[in-house]
């Protein structure tokens, strides 16, 4: 006979959040932009330890709360299948040439001075045209950050500016997961949704483009650097445009909605064809010295490396080889590590009810629309914090809240648009949650370094708070007359 199960206390589901919040403080103030190299991960694992030992005193089972951390970690087996292909891809992409001539001609066409603000309108346009920030990332944003690192500019800057163009272009694109999530979890219209978000988009946009113009910086790599990279470059690799066919056939293959994995791997592979064809020098350089071997097993075993282990330069350039020797799938593997913890203790705390507690609790302080809008956003924030998951952080809120919106006459487009100004954006932000270990394992800049610069993820929830308590920009449910029909009925 199954046990019936206490009702939570406000002592039980915040005992399992004040000791993950005390443990990664601790993490970060010991280990700073390294604590998700390890620490990270050990507070999540005793946290989740945490939150399982707090339910069973409710009558939750082990068995149930391991159901929970294994649900939870199933939800990131798709995330982390894309960030090991992706760490192939970046080896190949090196190897083959790709990533260099990005480089090579990118520092031909872009300027120093507007860097920053061409690198988010450049991400933005992609993103849009494929509905993917994670591939804009995973691809143009490898050779923005190569490009960065030739004119001596920040990284981190330039990551945040990576991000702000791909999370604007993903936003609007309604090739996009978490836009049609958002619309589908609030019963909206798709093109609806994608047309009420851009009362908040587009001013965070052209806020953030216009931070980083006045960013941009003439200090920079002078003509003659960038002159002898290319030197280097072309000393060291095959460099033609034919090298950027993989990244065409990669943004090809994804706007025609071929799913992101197989069309990273085959990118991936494509590249390691391009490796053989057009750089076999590097192939062999890369597989060793391997005398018993053919000519053809010393190309498959420098390929191998490449797509398990990356590319290491031995050029003698100190910054190329630093700027190239990356990629590999074993250089996902810490972030793969996180991802599992973070999903875990959010699989916990979903499975247990606790998630569902400190949400109902949110609703207890509404008292206006700018308080609903206020906590909606803080619950999306604080659902990608615990849960480590933007499909989370956008469903769960998507649910409890549509109520509340109706019955303050507001149209579910209000709470659609805020599920994505607050939980598709910030979940880059937090160095655990899935989309903020790969933006930082695929760039390469730790999420504490990039966050303050990502200027449209952070100035997004704050214009829909602003809206909400000017009442600006706020749709009544009488837009929707089906909506109004279905608030109307008992």
């Amino acid at each position: 006979m199954r046990k019936e199960k206490l009702p939570i206390t406000a002592v039980q589901a915040l005992t399992p959040i004040a000791f993950l919040v005390t443990l990664l403080g601790c993490s970060v103030y010991l280990f700073g932009a390294d604590s998700s190299y390890g620490a990270n991960q050990i507070a999540l694992l005793l946290a989740t330890c945490v939150a399982a030992l707090v339910s069973r005193s409710r009558g939750v089972s082990w068995r149930e709360a391991q159901e929970g951390i294994v649900n939870g970690i199933s939800m990131g087996l798709s995330p982390t299948l894309i960030l090991l292909s992706v760490g192939m891809l970046i080896g190949t992409w090196i190897l083959c040439g790709t990533v260099p001539a990005m480089i090579y001609y990118g520092v031909q066409i872009l300027d120093p001075d507007i860097f920053y603000a061409a690198s988010a309108a450049i991400c933005a346009i992609v993103a849009i045209s494929i509905g993917s920030s994670w591939t804009v990332a995973g691809t143009l944003g490898i050779g923005l950050m190569g490009i960065a690192g030739s004119f001596d500019l920040s990284p981190a800057i330039t990551a945040g500016a990576i991000i702000s163009g791909a999370y604007f272009g993903d936003k609007l694109s309604p090739m996009s997961d978490t836009t049609n999530l958002a619309a589908a979890a609030t019963g909206v219209d798709l093109f609806d949704h994608i047309r009420h978000m851009l009362w908040t988009t587009l001013p965070s946009f052209v806020l953030a483009l216009a931070i980083f113009a006045v960013l941009g910086s003439s200090e920079g790599a002078t003509p003659r650097e960038i002159a002898n990279l290319q030197a280097a470059l072309a000393a060291e690799f095959t460099i033609g445009l034919h090298l950027l066919l993989p990244l065409v056939l990669m943004l090809l293959l994804v706007f025609k909605r071929f799913p992101a994995f197989p069309a990273i791997v085959v990118s991936a592979l494509t590249g390691a064809v391009f490796a053989v064809l057009f750089q076999p020098d590097q192939v062999a350089g890369l597989a060793g010295s391997s005398p018993d071997l053919s000519y053809m097993f010393v190309q498959l075993k420098g390929i191998w490396i490449a797509l398990f282990d990356g590319f290491t330069s031995n050029s003698g350039n100190e910054f190329l080889d630093a700027l190239l020797s990356k990629g590999g799938m074993s250089s996902m593997l810490n972030t793969v590590w996180l991802i599992i913890c973070a999903l875990g203790f959010g699989g916990v705390l979903e499975r247990t009810g606790i998630l569902g507690y400190l949400l109902g609790l949110a609703l207890r302080s509404v008292k206006s629309v700018g308080s609903l809008i206020t906590t909606t956003v803080f619950t999306c924030i604080g659902t990608n914090i615990l849960a480590a998951d933007q499909f989370i952080a956008v469903a769960l809120p998507g649910r409890m809240y549509r109520n509340a919106y109706r019955e303050r006459g507001l149209s579910a487009l209000n709470l659609s648009r805020t599920l994505e100004d607050s939980a598709t954006l910030t979940s880059a932000l937090i160095p655990w949650n899935t989309c903020g270990a790969y933006m930082s394992a695929t760039l390469g800049v730790a999420t504490i370094s990039y966050a303050p610069y990502a200027f449209f993820n952070l100035f997004c929830p704050v214009i829909a708070i602003i809206y909400g308590y000017l009442q600006f920009a706020l749709k009544p449910i009488s837009f929707d007359p089906a909506e109004a029909a279905e608030a109307a009925s008992p």
